[in-house]
């Protein structure tokens, strides 16, 4: 495995490797590997010949009172992970490698998309994630993308900015990871103390509990979000931010639930902010 902190690096890296195999693929990251961003690597390496990993804490996509400064890093751990799952080479820039003029001028927009779940919440932050996807595509150019389904909506935008700018990157995703009891894997899972680990399956219990009632027959959107809410209001240290039933391409509300609408659901346990998603009718 090699690891490449310059754009040129990466060129040459990149040229080598296409020079001993056909087709790349890419893992975009921010680093503090779990078992939910190695998935991810594993069915980057069944796609392509090889597998890139990008490592980098985008400061786009942090708001002002986010947590850029304290997002955990562990460089050192993630590239023995990474060299374990066979990658082929690992991209990790310095700020001013991905942005040597600073803060661009031009970045890419969400359009409407932008405004809904997460987005209304935290405002500018899929423009961040958008753009830097962006160059890391131009980068790279990966013959494909993978992403995992627990940031639903940045798999949607990821998605359609492929698709509406005719990037040629093919975009496929993966799964959500759980942990044993069913909280997603998030990096930011170390924030949690134990007694707001213990509350934060509250997320995972309440799609659960809807996911259960529409099989059961009840189609109504309000009632499954009911359960979702209920679940979340039954522990003190969770604090719901937003409970949604959408489409799964346009993001907009959905009234009745069908086989493909997606519950998504955000909430603070304690100042964590964690979220979570059910695709209806999906294993």
């Amino acid at each position: 495995m090699e690891v490449v902190r310059t754009r040129t690096e990466l060129s040459a890296s990149l040229g080598r490797l296409r020079a001993r195999g056909r087709d790349v693929s890419l893992v975009p990251t921010m680093g503090f590997l779990h078992e939910g961003h190695l998935s991810l690597v594993d069915l980057a390496a069944e796609r392509a010949d090889h597998a890139v990993v990008s490592i980098f804490v985008n400061p786009l996509q942090f708001g002002p009172t986010e947590d850029l400064a304290r997002y955990p890093r562990d460089e050192a751990r993630d590239l023995a992970l990474l060299e374990a799952r066979g990658t082929s080479l690992v991209f990790a820039p310095p700020d001013s490698e991905m942005y040597p003029d600073g803060a661009p001028t031009v970045t890419v927009s969400p359009g409407a998309l932008e405004h809904r779940l997460c987005g209304a919440f935290r405002p500018g932050h899929f423009r961040g994630v958008l753009t830097v996807v962006a160059k890391l595509f131009a980068l790279v150019r990966p013959d494909v993308a993978v992403f995992g389904l627990k940031d639903f909506q940045q798999a949607v935008l990821i998605r359609r900015m492929s698709a509406d700018l005719d990037l040629g990157v093919r975009v496929e995703t993966a799964p959500t990871v759980r942990e044993a009891d069913g909280l997603a894997m998030s990096s930011r899972n170390v924030y949690l103390r134990p007694d707001e680990r213990r509350q934060a399956i509250g997320l995972h219990a309440g799609l659960s509990a809807a996911s259960a009632l529409w099989q059961g027959g009840e189609a109504r959107a309000g009632r499954l979000l009911e359960e979702v809410r209920r679940a979340i209001a039954e522990r003190p240290l969770l604090a719901l931010q937003y409970a949604e039933a959408v489409h799964p391409w346009t993001l907009e509300p959905a009234s009745e639930a069908a086989p493909g609408t997606v519950l998504a659901v955000a909430a603070f346990c304690g100042t964590t902010r964690l979220i979570d998603n059910v695709e209806l009718g999906r294993p």
